[in-house]
């Protein structure tokens, strides 16, 4: 089969699969709007423009680029860019490539590289024209795509890393990828995921567009579906290498998390929502990006849900934190409070393995109760604290805790807390026999503050680490048997 034969076969299946996901947009009195003449075009794109009814001041600039047989106003009903420009009054640019198939091109050398002749050029003259006759803010222009358009915006933050802030790729390829020398627009072997480079290697191909450029590189956002099988999986990971390297980072995750349960958020150089590069996987989806809750990810990658001159103090960090009634599978976790100029809303709470923190949970108090942990692990703990603007404090002072063995002559121990007062507390500490053979019990807790008093029970203290027995009566459990008659009260 010919290179002219695949590309068209692949453009047509392309189109079919994104066209499935298109969705009817929210209702406004604003339209889509096209504009004729705005600069140098050298490969006749067309323009489209959304200006939101209420539109900011100085308002940004957002750059959304559709898929192969699709066009800028397929775009603008089928997403919800729109709607979130009305949220949140920023104004929306749709290109529209115009050659056969309605593929933007990625591929040529004049794509590639700064002030060619090819697509980018005509792009960037639609943001000047924004620019220039709407009173938008330069240093707030931004740009996302799908499929073509997620391509596109790999090509558009390696040509023009002075023009864009920063960019959401939604099933695309690193730069340079998709590049071809025999004049055809599709590179078979980078659609299947088979085009494998060093991240070095990516990010030269990056540097190479733009040779003298020497500021600030755009941050990136990445999004795939596992089972994509139009631009393949592996493009997702490459993509990943390109970027961290461009942007001067190592490949070792920061923070990951799951926004929802089939996606796996994956930050890079940062735990927060301004991380340089963020990717997220969606597992079991294929070719039919962005999904419903995608477009506004993206734009809070971008910053545009908050006011650029609004609050950008992140809280304090959280203090003090402690674990207390440790088990074999659990512990609580308890810190002082942050504080705010305009007040804490939250905490997030992580686990910390390697150079990687992994998000568990939230609370709105200064506790949390972890559960499901492994017997006699050693697990690293830390909190942030957040505000109402969703700025992230550092990180507390870590905590490691070592979870209770699964039984054996130690038996299983859980402290339960009966009463607490603020700079105290009681607790039942029980003890469980897990094992097929009676025990004497000896089992080693982490506590709170100072044991003032402890009953039914002989006890030793070093700091957190309280070690106790039984005495003649209750020292020797049964199997399945458990005991609760050992209690103790402690002074923060």
């Amino acid at each position: 089969m010919s290179n002219r034969v695949a590309r068209a076969i692949s453009i047509v299946v392309l189109g079919a699969v994104l066209a499935t996901w298109a969705a009817p947009r929210a209702a406004s009195a604003a339209s889509l709007a096209e504009v004729t003449s705005f600069g140098r075009n050298p490969s006749g794109l067309r323009m489209f423009l959304y200006v939101p009814d209420t539109v900011k001041p100085h308002p940004a600039v957002l750059v959304a680029v559709h898929f192969c047989t699709g066009s800028g106003p397929v775009f603008f009903s089928g997403t919800e860019f729109a709607s979130l420009a009305n949220q949140h009054g920023f104004i929306v640019i749709y290109p529209s490539a115009t050659r056969s198939g309605s593929c933007f091109d990625v591929s040529t050398p004049q794509a590639l590289t700064h002030n060619g002749n090819s697509d980018p050029v005509g792009i960037v003259s639609m943001v000047q024209y924004v620019l220039q006759n709407f009173g938008a803010d330069a240093s707030r222009v931004f740009v996302t795509g799908a499929s073509s358009g997620g391509m596109t915006t790999n090509v558009l933050l390696g040509d023009y890393p002075d023009v864009f802030k920063a960019g959401a790729a939604f099933m695309g390829v690193p730069f340079g990828c998709f590049a071809t020398t025999d004049g055809s627009l599709w590179n078979t072997t980078c659609a299947n995921g088979q085009s494998i480079k060093t991240p070095q290697q990516w990010g030269d191909l990056v540097r190479a567009a733009f040779p003298g450029f020497a500021g600030t590189r755009p941050r990136m956002q990445l999004w795939h579906g596992t089972d994509d099988t139009t631009l393949r999986f592996p493009n997702f990971g490459e993509e990943v290498k390109q970027w961290t390297n461009v942007l001067g980072l190592t490949q070792t995750p920061a923070f990951t998390d799951h926004p929802q349960s089939t996606w796996t958020r994956v930050r890079y150089g940062g735990t927060g929502v301004d991380a340089p590069v963020e990717a997220i996987s969606i597992q079991g989806v294929g070719h039919s990006l962005p999904t419903a809750g995608m477009a506004a990810m993206a734009i809070q990658f971008f910053g545009l849900d908050r006011d650029p001159g609004g609050d950008l103090t992140p809280p304090t960090a959280p203090t003090n934190l402690l674990a207390s009634n440790i088990s074999s599978s659990g512990a609580v976790l308890r810190w002082n409070a942050s504080t705010d100029n305009v007040g804490v809303t939250g905490y997030r709470i992580f686990v910390q393995s390697g150079g990687t923190a992994t998000q568990i949970g939230t609370s709105t108090g200064t506790t949390f109760t972890v559960t499901g942990l492994a017997a006699s692990t050693t697990y690293v703990f830390f909190v942030r604290a957040v505000d109402a603007a969703g700025n992230a404090s550092a990180g507390s002072t870590a905590v490691a805790v070592t979870t209770a063995g699964p039984g054996g002559g130690g038996g299983t121990p859980t402290i339960q807390i009966t009463n607490d007062w603020g700079n105290g507390y009681c607790a039942v500490l029980l003890v469980a026999n897990n094992t097929p053979a009676p025990i004497t019990w000896q089992v080693t807790v982490t506590v709170e503050g100072t044991i003032t008093n402890l009953w039914n029970g002989v006890y030793t203290q070093t700091g957190s680490s309280v070690t106790v027995s039984g005495v003649d009566w209750n020292a020797v459990l049964q199997p399945g048997q458990s005991t609760n008659s050992v209690g103790f009260c402690a002074a923060r």
